[in-house]
């Protein structure tokens, strides 16, 4: 039976590298001071969407009822749940959680409908709490050999640019034009602003860095960028990087990387509830497809020729040093085919004449090679 649209299986080497890529996130939050949370998949259906009504994502969200016929839906996202997990927190409260999303729309290759969400949220925190998010970031970009590109630009910034060039009406749509700079030809966008009476916006988003210092907000860059230098951390304005449209209200960014179109980790400051807090999102599946990790582990395959209990204290002792190992009991040759199968490295041969002279033979499954040892164990 295959899968519902927009849902995948992840076994063998692929899920043995989200859970690397997933432990490596684990130890670098819990490294800059985030503690683990979860919860619940299901939500009330008035909950989901009373936080940001107007968030694009709350169109996508999928509906259900249980048998009481009460309205639910999948969490489309973590962000909503925030406000009742940080209730009665000591500020700043920073957390981090990593689980499946749910969003009911199309699919593409690199979009799915259910998906891994990698989320840091400092709830309580100042333009210093981004620039740390943003550095945590960076580590975590060079563990996994992934060369980025940080965008940064400011919320407030865009609205004094709108109200700056008189365009009061259509404001909302005129972002989300502005927001589709890279993922549009730039006379599609031009016709678009057109029809909003904004078209003048195409070339102020196209003007160098130092124009923009005018505006009040850019001091909130100017301190982003300063807070960014002490964690040694590279960051490009960008005019044209917006983000969700109902929810954020400073700095904003997005990290792209080369190869695939999509950002790859995006965030920045929101509210929840009265309290400022600043984030930033990791998709796992998109990380997954371009880190440059090594997820193969040395395995070893201890094969008992009915010798049940040595296999078995080889396997202990081996575990003890850290190696994967499992024990087969049979055939040597289903052996060895269930060995090629899940790729083990070493295969150690456990029988009645090794048990006694306490010389295993190991063999090495990618060259093929035979030896003898003693008791290395």
């Amino acid at each position: 039976m295959n899968t519902v649209k927009g849902f995948k299986d992840y076994s063998g080497n692929e899920a043995v590298k989200r859970a690397e890529i997933r432990k490596m996130l684990v130890e670098t939050f819990e490294k800059y001071g985030f503690e683990p949370a979860e919860t619940p998949a299901i939500e009330y259906e008035k909950f989901v969407k009373e936080e940001n009504p107007n968030d694009e994502a709350i169109s996508d969200i999928f509906k259900l009822k249980d048998k009481g016929k009460r309205k639910l839906a999948l969490r489309y996202e973590f962000t909503f749940q925030l406000k009742r997990l940080a209730k009665n927190k000591k500020l700043p409260y920073k957390r981090y959680q990593i689980g499946e999303v749910f969003r009911d729309e199309p699919v593409s290759a690199n979009r799915f409908r259910q998906f891994t969400q990698c989320d840091i949220d400092t709830i309580g925190s100042t333009i210093k709490d981004e620039a740390e998010i943003l550095g945590l970031a960076d580590e975590i970009w060079k563990k996994l050999g992934i060369k980025p590109l940080i965008l940064i630009n400011n919320r407030k910034l865009l609205n004094e640019i709108l109200e700056d060039n008189g365009i009061k009406k259509n404001k909302e749509q005129t972002l989300r034009e502005i927001d589709k700079y890279n993922k549009l030809s730039e006379q599609e966008i031009k016709n678009n602003l057109s029809k909003l009476g904004a078209a003048k916006i195409l070339n102020i988003v196209k003007k160098p860095e130092s124009y923009f210092k005018k505006y009040k907000s850019y001091s909130e860059i100017e301190e982003l960028k300063k807070y960014c230098k002490l964690y040694r951390l590279k960051v490009l304005f960008s005019p044209t990087v917006v983000r969700g449209l109902s929810y954020y209200n400073g700095n904003v960014f997005e990290i792209k990387v080369k190869g695939i179109k999509e950002t790859i980790a995006a965030g920045g400051s929101y509210k929840v509830g009265d309290i400022q807090a600043t984030g930033i999102t990791f998709g796992l599946e998109r990380i997954s497809e371009i880190a440059k990790i090594d997820a193969d582990k040395e395995k070893y395959l201890v094969i008992s020729l009915g010798q049940d209990k040595e296999a078995i204290k080889i396997a202990r002792r081996l575990r003890t040093k850290g190696k994967s190992v499992s024990v087969f009991y049979g055939k040597p040759s289903r052996a060895l085919e269930y060995a090629n199968s899940y790729k083990f490295e070493k295969v150690i041969f456990v029988g009645e004449k090794e048990v006694k002279s306490k010389k295993f033979k190991i063999k090495d499954m990618k060259s093929g090679k035979e030896i003898k040892r003693g008791e290395i164990f």
